[in-house]
């Protein structure tokens, strides 16, 4: 869609019984020559079939720039993108171009289609996708833009809710002489970090406001009671959601920044079943977000949850805007929060300089200049690795004397291979120095280095504090099944079962992923459990 010729993929050509089926899920309307039948800004809109006639899907003008027309659909075509699916309002319009005759498929329609037509369900899952891949490098990209300064830990976190959650939009990185530049659209440099929606500014923006603008925050329907609500948006909770979804539970996924926990952070897993020239978290994150959505799953990020609680037969899932989703079973897998070296300073370069991610916005920020990594596991190792690749010298710190104790043979020996990373063991990162954003760290072992930027993968804490009603180990690690403590038990035995495996100490709550006492903390375990999972929510609410 980023021309007016959209290629087969985006525009596949359907038979006579591939159209006949699909026209039998849309409500036949007649639309005249330059109505509209979605524009930008709509909250819902629909999947529409062209029977006959033409439609012109549009970016509208914005306060700097003309509209542009980016692509003409004719009889047996379908205009629409991702996020049909999803719940995102509309970002472009769609008008017809001369009287035009076309039925209209909403979003329930469309789930009902993926779930019963395997083939028709592949033709257009396939090219809403990749209509959205090309918008995200055309004009359309204008539609949502970000603009803040460089290396602000603030514009870092809008644009990484954007790809994770694989938004079409634009980013403008200002240098300190370009602060003031703004002026002329009524911005000043302590607006910062803004986004444009449709043209519109929004000052101090967060994803979260962003999210709200965009149609993509939690809104509840009136007595709605969901089967499933999967708290926490890493490879257990998508693993957990798809599978929830694809066997009949009405499923509410919820993430507290954006889809892809740690994992989405990876720069590149070797080891995970089917990838044997590996593969990135972002593209393993980004392809089951998208099978999350053909199976139906309702998606929220940034959507952060802050209590669990029961009522009677059901469970109160509570926002932090205070909005509550009633379910009747939920499964917990919010993982952990990043560990912080406790130095002079930290808090001063977290918005300039430190990291706890290695992906391509990260690598942005370095440009190749000299880092440091600290941590000896394999998130470690996997970011010096691809950091020295794109030619940053690296400084990996490891407090231990073996950096195979914890790490994986195949990276340490990638390690040691490679001329561009320093490996000190039995060290540790003393002090930060640096004026506006970091440029040197001091490492007990070899004394100060040059250093653009810290990477920290140190491990991470239970994100559990916000049900701590639930039986926790020493650690804060939620404990499950047979693990669960004795004391915990009583309240069982009126149900005269005990905790089904995955199921904490609470009934219809289970935890899967990092979160859990005993998980594995690999990728290809978290996602074995969260689907593990669903099978004893099956069991508990069928009891």
């Amino acid at each position: 869609m980023g021309t007016h010729d959209l290629d087969p993929i985006q525009r596949p050509t359907l038979t006579d019984s591939q159209w006949e089926r699909l026209t039998r899920f849309g409500t036949p309307e007649h639309v005249a020559a330059g109505e509209y039948v979605f524009r930008s800004g709509d909250r819902n809109y629909d999947l529409i079939l062209v029977e006959d006639g033409g439609l012109e899907v549009v970016r509208d003008s914005l306060f700097w720039i003309e509209e542009a027309v980016l692509a003409h659909m004719g009889p047996r075509s379908f205009v629409g993108e991702l996020g049909i699916l999803n719940g995102q309002g509309a970002f472009l319009s769609a008008r017809a171009t001369r009287a035009s005759r076309v039925r209209r498929v909403n979003r329930a329609e469309l789930h009902t289609l993926m779930s019963e037509d395997d083939e028709l369900c592949d033709l257009v899952l396939h090219a809403l996708w990749a209509r959205r891949e090309s918008l995200r490098r055309g004009p359309a990209a204008l539609t949502l833009k970000f603009v803040g300064p460089a290396a602000d830990t603030e514009l870092l976190s809008l644009r990484r809710f954007a790809e994770r959650l694989d938004l079409v939009h634009s980013a403008v990185e200002l240098s300190p002489h370009d602060l003031d530049s703004m002026g002329d659209h009524g911005i000043t440099a302590a607006d910062l970090p803004v986004a444009f929606i449709q043209g519109e500014p929004i000052r101090h923006a967060t994803p979260g406001l962003v999210a709200d603008r965009l149609g993509l925050s939690y809104q509840s329907t009136v007595d709605e009671i969901v089967d499933l609500v999967v708290i926490g948006g890493g490879p257990a909770g998508l693993a957990a959601s798809i599978y929830g979804a694809s066997e009949g539970l009405s499923t509410v996924l919820l993430d507290a920044v954006a889809p892809g926990g740690q994992a989405a952070s990876t720069s590149r897993i070797e080891n995970f079943l089917g990838f044997p020239f590996g593969v990135s978290g972002a593209e393993l994150i980004g392809q089951a977000s998208l099978q999350a959505l053909k199976f139906g799953v309702r998606v929220y990020a940034p959507c952060e949850a802050v209590a669990l609680d029961t009522v009677g037969d059901e469970l109160d899932v509570t926002l932090a805007d205070g909005r509550r989703i009633r379910t009747r079973s939920a499964i917990v897998t919010s993982g952990a929060a990043y560990r912080r070296l406790q130095l002079e300073r930290w808090g001063d370069f977290e918005r300039s300089g430190i990291y706890y991610a290695a992906t391509q916005l990260e690598l942005r920020q370095v440009t190749g200049a000299p880092v440091v990594v600290v941590g000896g596991a394999n998130s470690a190792g996997q970011a010096s690795l691809y950091l020295a690749a794109h030619g940053s010298p690296v400084h990996l710190v490891v407090r231990g004397d073996d950096l195979g104790s914890r790490m994986s043979s195949y990276l340490v020996d990638r390690i040691r291979e490679d001329p561009r990373v320093q490996v000190h063991t039995g060290s540790h990162v003393t002090a930060l120095d640096g004026g506006g954003s970091l440029e040197r760290v001091v490492i007990d072992s070899v004394g100060e280095v040059d250093a653009r930027g810290l990477f920290c993968f140190i491990g991470a804490e239970p994100a559990t504090s916000w049900v701590s009603g639930l039986d926790r180990d020493g650690d804060g690690f939620l404990r499950t099944g047979t693990d669960v403590a004795v004391q915990s038990l009583a309240r069982w035995q009126t149900m005269g079962r005990e905790p089904l495996p995955f199921e904490t100490s609470v009934p219809r709550i289970f935890a899967a992923g990092d979160v859990r006492r005993g998980s594995m903390k690999r990728v290809a375990a978290a996602v074995g459990e969260g689907s593990s999972a669903v099978a004893s929510v099956h069991r508990a609410l069928a009891g």
